[in-house]
């Protein structure tokens, strides 16, 4: 909807990752660079971190976009607690060397796949491993003696470890001292600052065909940055409602106003989602003791359901204070107009 009121092209603040869409931020700049530096060295561990949204993906998308083939063969492995055997059989399949027999028999086929089959070849290989921050100590150690390996004076296997910020503080344990020896570059990925956070909106807008229309008030983007600390994921979520509430009211002008009331919105929907309600139990009349009159057991059930009937009045009250509170944000955008 937002693409036909709006004449885009594509959508803009599409949550997949998409290397056309790129933002050149201060921050991912910075950890693009580091991660440049780090395979310039052609060994040990490249370490970039951040928070969930914040564009690590992104980031390693364009790195494998823009990487000569003919210079390099990357495996990329996604980890979920995955232990040292398995992680061993991962990276066997992601490097196409065999992965059944023992780990001897594994660690054997991958060393002739890594040193005759790439090397040989004029290639390096590169294993980017996402979401490493869920990888036991085990594991982690078994990456390190696979960036030990080596052939004559070069490495066979550098490895780019991407992962959550819990990533730098399982690397800075004790026993992991010998990995953190091996760490030639390490970045961690920041929020986007409320400059760059008006750039950022406006740079995916004009990426697919955006020309001005529908405008941006400043404190529209200021209120984005606000409620999304300038992560990038959270901008495009936030921003892409917006723009379908835009597209609704066919607003020209995305103010402060409308922006407040979307996170609004967005924030009701998250509490209602994660809301586990204990389910009520059934309606039954209690037995009544042998020496009780009959009407005690009705007069209790009776009570039960009026207690119940006024929970449902209760909520039913906190519900209509936010969509009051949602009518009178959108009063400010649109007299007499409310968002349906």
């Amino acid at each position: 909807m937002q693409i036909d009121a709006y004449g885009f092209r594509s959508p803009p603040f599409q949550m997949t990752p998409d290397v056309r869409l790129y933002f050149p931020s201060t921050v991912h700049s910075r950890a693009y660079a580091h991660l440049l530096f780090g395979l310039a060295q052609r060994e040990g561990f490249v370490v970039v971190t951040g928070e969930v949204g914040a564009g690590k993906t992104t980031l390693i998308e364009r790195l494998c976009a823009e990487l000569a083939p003919t210079d390099h063969v990357i495996a990329r492995i996604m980890t979920t607690q995955v232990e040292a055997d398995d992680l061993l059989r991962l990276v066997a399949t992601a490097f196409g060397a065999p992965s059944h027999g023992s780990k001897a028999e594994i660690l054997r086929s991958l060393i002739a796949v890594l040193g005759g089959g790439v090397h040989d070849l004029g290639k390096r290989p590169v294993l980017i491993v996402d979401e490493a921050q869920g990888l036991p100590i085990s594991a982690l150690e078994e990456l390190r003696m696979l960036t030990n390996v080596t052939e004559g004076d070069r490495a066979l296997l550098q490895v780019i470890l991407m992962g959550q910020p819990q990533l730098r503080r399982t690397l800075a344990r004790p026993d992991l001292d010998q990995l953190r020896q091996r760490i030639l570059a390490a970045y961690h990925l920041a929020g986007l600052t409320r400059e760059e956070t008006h750039l950022y909106v406006r740079h995916r807008m004009s990426a697919v065909g955006w020309t001005g229309h529908p405008a941006w008030d400043e404190a529209a983007l200021d209120t984005v940055h606000h409620h999304t600390g300038g992560i990038p994921r959270r901008i495009n979520r936030l921003c892409s409602r917006v723009l379908l509430a835009g597209s609704l009211e066919h607003q020209a002008l995305l103010s402060a106003a409308l922006v407040e009331a979307t996170a609004v919105e967005l924030e009701q929907d998250l509490n209602e989602i994660c809301a586990d309600p204990l389910p009520s139990p059934p309606l039954t009349l209690p037995e009544a003791p042998a020496a009780a009159p009959a009407s005690t057991a009705l007069e209790e059930a009776i009570h039960d359901l009026g207690e119940r009937v006024g929970e449902l009045e209760r909520l039913t009250t906190k519900r209509e204070r936010v969509f009051r509170r949602l009518q009178d944000l959108f009063g400010d955008v649109k007299p007499g107009r409310t968002r349906r």
